[in-house]
């Protein structure tokens, strides 16, 4: 026997057994040689001894038997009753192997019940291994019956196998990653072991029960036992023990060490960026879970997408290559330790994106899907990722062209990327316009090629004001202008419409319907005949393409007045009466061409032998007038007799040439009787700045051949009156006379000479009306101012009338 056997014939101390000091009660020893109460019909001898009835339900009593250091396999032989006089259950003998003073674990064998009063033999196969402690324990628990007694004796130690127990051989430790299966396996050997019950005892635990056994040979066997998904909460002391009806076998103890993955702390750091590439750092020094760290691997995806990549990293830093442009994505890092299931979870992600790449090419010729005079609109294909490389992108079209005037523009236009078909505007009208497109992202630009595109005709502009005009005759009126600056197409005509819109001449209508006239294409300019005198027009032209007519540009013209219309007297002598000093016609009212007659002029011609005479009709009118005192002074071959207004010659009435009155400051004086003159009439029209005049010739005086007739002198019946008048009017005469004299003296010889020939004209004509018999003024039915008048109308207002003509 080895140490640890006992008899208890001495008691349980000789044994060096031991009272549990934590138990409920204590074991009672039995000796043979001393008295006992117990009954007799309980087996003689030396035991230790619980009785029931003495103690509560469930309470124990617990003796230790010394530790066992060896390494080696014990056998513990015993003999145990549990018994009651009236065949109840006593309650449960516990036999508890403790390793290294720690916690008692679940009974590797135990007898529950009556079993008679006859001592039973039970044996325990316990495998030892240094430097690990065991001690076995037998516990006596009270039953609920609290009746019998619990009784053990002839404990032996035995130093060699168990004979219908099986021994089991070293049990290992075994270690796994946090989440997978734990597989202990435990070899016994012994006979008919097979059958018997086999579980893994856990140290704080469940018992798990046996998962497979199988024979090695007739006398060994493997018992297999698993444990699912294990984590930290499962890592404990584990052994094999098996039970027969003679005994049990229990193994040392064994460790389920778990070990947690690793898994980094932080994520990865960003150290660059390309559009295809990304350079990490693996940042895995700082880790949770267990080493040792055999792997480490990045594990990448698309934040978008499903898919995940991973790559082994034998490095700090880490490129991961081919990826696409433009895109996000999540990065984590994988680390493994050694064993099944030793890659932990990824660590934090380092979220990122990649930059954009160059697009792909250049965008395709685009396609026209419409054209307008104003607006191009262009198709093309769409745009996607695999040609933009770039979720953010812009699409741009330029154009720029050229026009006349050295005129041109370019200019650039954003577009929705998303839209099939854009839109150019405010383009000008047949204009060969030069379209591209550009694709640009953050890292570059493609162009596509140029495309050449005419716009549409359009009506055309107006055609220049200041191009527009017109020149003015009498009945027409030329009219130029240019091409519109802006033709927009090809002019195919001119159309003018033109109107009356006021006229000088009341006799003109001017309600009338406008007219309109078409010219060609190369047309640039027209003249409008037929047009009356003296009438604006108002002239709206406008051009064509073949897209129809632009707007009209206005212009007013006026074309010039005539010259009045007068009677036709040739052939027929106007002359109704001749003195010797007058000669009386009849003038007879002009006819107005483009404006009133504004006044009629009687003009005395005389003649001179060595001057041509001129045919009436044809003759030029006398445009300026000459008032009789100028032509004497002068030497003009005419002057002014006379200016009516129109409105004294309503109809035909006669007229006395030399009747001696002023008319509208022309003084008509007698006619030299021998002197012959020409009587022309003409008629005046004038308007604004333009003047035209009209004449004919209406009568002709011969100068007489013989002496006239003594007539008093006109002088003298002046003087007579003069001196009626009274000395006033002689003092006045005599103050102008004295001024003509001082006048006199200052000019030059020359002008001397000039006034004594006026003088002598003068006189000659002042006994020229002292001849005239006064009856022939009265013959006048036009006189509109008094005959005394005549006497100073040499000394009076005779400003000459200067009408200009164009």
């Amino acid at each position: 026997f080895l140490l640890g056997g006992c008899t208890f014939d001495d008691g349980p101390g000789a044994c060096d057994y031991h009272q549990d000091l934590y138990d409920d009660f204590e074991w009672v020893h039995v000796s043979a040689q001393e008295p006992h109460y117990l009954p007799p019909e309980m087996p003689q001898g030396s035991y230790m001894i619980v009785d029931s009835s003495d103690h509560d339900p469930g309470e124990k009593a617990r003796l230790q038997l010394p530790t066992m250091k060896e390494n080696d396999t014990h056998c513990i032989d015993f003999s145990y009753l549990l018994y009651s006089q009236k065949g109840l259950n006593p309650g449960t003998l516990n036999i508890l192997v403790r390793v290294n003073k720690g916690p008692l674990a679940n009974p590797i064998w135990n007898v529950t019940g009556f079993t008679g009063r006859d001592w039973l033999r039970a044996e325990l196969a316990v495998s030892t291994f240094w430097p690990n402690e065991y001690q076995v324990i037998f516990e006596a628990e009270v039953s609920g019956g609290r009746s019998g007694y619990i009784a053990i004796d002839d404990i032996q130690v035995l130093s060699y196998p168990c004979d219908k127990s099986p021994h089991f051989l070293r049990l290992g430790d075994v270690e796994v990653n946090a989440g997978q299966n734990a597989t202990f396996q435990c070899i016994a050997t012994g006979r008919d072991a097979v059958h018997n019950k086999l579980w893994l005892q856990r140290r704080n635990g469940e018992d798990i029960p046996v998962a497979q056994t199988k024979n090695i040979n007739h006398r060994r066997f493997a018992a297999s036992f698993r444990l699912q998904e294990v984590t930290k909460t499962d890592q404990d002391l584990y052994r094999c023990v098996t039970q027969s009806e003679r005994g049990s076998g229990v193994s040392n103890f064994a460790q389920l060490i778990v070990r947690e993955p690793p898994r980094p702390i932080a994520p990865p750091q960003l150290l660059g960026v390309g559009p295809t590439y990304l350079l990490i750092q693996l940042n895995a020094n700082s880790i949770i879970g267990d080493g040792p760290i055999i792997l480490k691997e990045v594990e990448y995806r698309m934040t978008s997408g499903s898919w995940t990549e991973t790559h082994a990293v034998n490095a700090p830093t880490y490129k991961l290559w081919h990826l696409d442009p433009d895109t996000e994505y999540e990065i984590r890092v994988l680390l493994t330790r050694p064993g099944e299931g030793g890659t932990g979870l990824p660590g934090p992600p380092l979220i990122t994106r990649t930059k954009c790449a160059e697009p792909m090419r250049t965008p395709k010729t685009l396609k026209i899907a419409e054209i307008q005079a104003r607006r191009i609109a262009v198709d093309w294909e769409s745009l996607g990722y695999n040609i933009t490389r770039c979720h953010t992108f812009n699409v741009t079209i330029c154009y720029h062209y050229f026009r006349g005037h050295n005129e041109s523009k370019a200019d650039c236009l954003d577009m929705d990327p998303k839209a099939p078909q854009h839109v150019v505007n405010h383009l000008p009208p047949y204009t060969n316009v030069s379209l591209k497109m550009i694709l640009t992202n953050p890292e570059g630009r493609k162009e596509s090629e140029e495309t050449i595109i005419q716009t549409d005709e359009d009506v055309p502009g107006p055609v220049p004001v200041k191009s527009l005009q017109g020149t003015s005759f009498e009945n027409k009126i030329f009219l130029n202008w240019k091409e519109p600056l802006d033709p927009n197409g090809i002019i195919t005509q001119y159309e003018i419409s033109y109107s009356s819109i006021r006229s000088f001449d009341p006799a003109v209508p001017v309600a009338g319907p406008p007219q309109t006239v078409s010219n060609l294409w190369n047309s640039t300019h027209h003249v409008f005949m037929h047009l009356h005198p003296g009438t604006t027009y108002q002239f709206f032209i406008r051009a064509s393409t073949v897209k129809g007519f632009g707007p009209a540009t206005a212009i007013n013209v006026t074309t010039n007045i005539s010259a009045p219309t007068l009677p036709d007297y040739e052939g027929v002598d106007a002359s109704l009466n001749e003195t010797a000093t007058t000669i009386t016609v009849l003038l007879r009212p002009a006819q107005a061409k483009g404006a009133p007659i504004s006044a009629y002029q009687i003009v005395v011609e005389e003649l001179h032998p060595h001057r041509t005479k001129r045919e009436a009709g044809a003759m030029e009118c006398y445009q300026v007038p000459v008032t009789y005192q100028n032509a004497m002074s002068g030497g003009a071959p005419y002057y002014f007799a006379a200016e009516l207004p129109p409105g004294n010659l309503p109809e035909p009435a006669p007229f006395t040439v030399g009747d001696n009155r002023t008319y509208q400051g022309f003084w008509n004086p007698p006619l030299a009787p021998r002197k012959g003159y020409n009587i022309y009439f003409q008629a005046m029209s004038s308007v604004e700045k333009e003047t035209k005049t009209q004449c004919v010739r209406i009568a002709t005086k011969a100068a007489a051949t013989e002496e006239p007739e003594v007539i008093p002198d006109p002088a003298k019946q002046t003087d007579r009156v003069v001196k009626i008048a009274g000395i006033s009017a002689g003092i006045l005469v005599f103050i102008l006379l004295l001024l003509v004299v001082i006048l006199i003296v200052k000019k030059s010889k020359l002008a001397k000479k000039r006034k004594d020939a006026m003088g002598n004209t003068r006189q000659e004509m002042t006994h020229m009306v002292n001849a005239m018999d006064r009856s022939y003024a009265d013959q006048s039915t036009l006189h509109a101012e008094d005959p005394l008048s005549i006497t100073f109308m040499d000394q009076h207002n005779f400003s000459p009338r200067c009408n200009n003509t164009p």
